[in-house]
């Protein structure tokens, strides 16, 4: 079953590390721009300018049409929001999904952001997301099955009275934007292909406060929750090694470890 899925040597893992880090360090200077009264379109902007000067390449401007280095997630968009003239208002809450390639490697990680001051409810949704997060980062070990991370994420998102969304899912990367394996973030204990050293993918869950139904809005982009309901995701990308996994794509600053996580936050990009 894992004849598809890419198994990657040792050097493969320093250029994933670099390009992991290329695209962290992004999100992390994206931290003080975020803020009430700027558009999406600014902060795609600065992200676009900042690839420039960086000498990266956006993996996103002009994937399948799409014109822009950032994929910006408001409130009730689920993923794929499009940066335009939207002005960001107190409250909001929103993912930033950046994906860069340095020297081939393409590197690929979102994040919550809040503008401003939020409400409880919000800040309850990214937590339990960042935890889903954590949970299905790790139940991914040398010998175990994709379903094991499903089913780690399903688990706690739902013991939470919140959903998970099934329209989409992590994947495998590399040398390559999406590759195999699919990565689904529900799922059942033991399902799916053998997780195998030298695996890379990302782990990307999608949590709503409602159900977990979407809808795709007319521009042919722009996943919302059918129910209008709040959602949240965090994104990582990672390298299955011999006893655990690899983080590629940690806060340099080490942004965004919630106090009350249950889990330790993960330090120095391993398990």
């Amino acid at each position: 079953m894992n004849k598809k899925i890419k198994i990657h040597t040792p050097e493969d893992f320093q250029g994933m590390r670099v390009a992991g880090q290329a695209a962290a360090e992004i999100l992390d200077m994206l931290v003080d721009h975020v803020k009430p009264g700027v558009t999406t379109a600014y902060l795609d902007d600065i992200v676009r300018e900042y690839i420039n000067e960086k000498g990266w390449v956006s993996a996103t401007i002009g994937y399948r049409g799409y014109q822009h280095a950032t994929c910006i997630s408001i409130n009730h968009v689920v993923c794929h929001g499009i940066p335009g003239n939207k002005v960001i208002k107190n409250g909001d809450i929103m993912n930033i999904d950046v994906t860069v390639i340095v020297d081939g490697w393409f590197g690929d990680t979102s994040r919550m952001y809040v503008a401003g001051e939020t409400n409880r409810k919000a800040m309850r949704l990214m937590d339990i997301t960042w935890e889903s997060l954590q949970r299905g980062l790790k139940a991914i070990k040398p010998g175990g099955h994709f379903g094991d991370i499903g089913a780690a994420i399903q688990e706690y998102a739902e013991s939470q009275h919140c959903s998970v969304v099934r329209d989409f899912c992590g994947h495998g990367l590399g040398r390559v934007f999406h590759d195999e394996p699919n990565v689904l973030h529900y799922g059942t204990p033991g399902s799916g292909p053998e997780i195998l050293p030298g695996m890379f993918f990302t782990v990307e869950p999608m949590i709503n406060l409602g159900k977990w139904q979407t809808t795709i809005l007319p521009d042919g982009w722009t996943a919302v929750t059918k129910d209008r309901s709040l959602s949240a995701q965090f994104e990582h990308a990672i390298g299955v090694t011999e006893d655990g996994i690899e983080i590629f794509t940690l806060s340099p600053k080490g942004l965004y470890t919630p106090h009350n996580s249950e889990l330790e936050p993960f330090l120095g990009g391993k398990l």
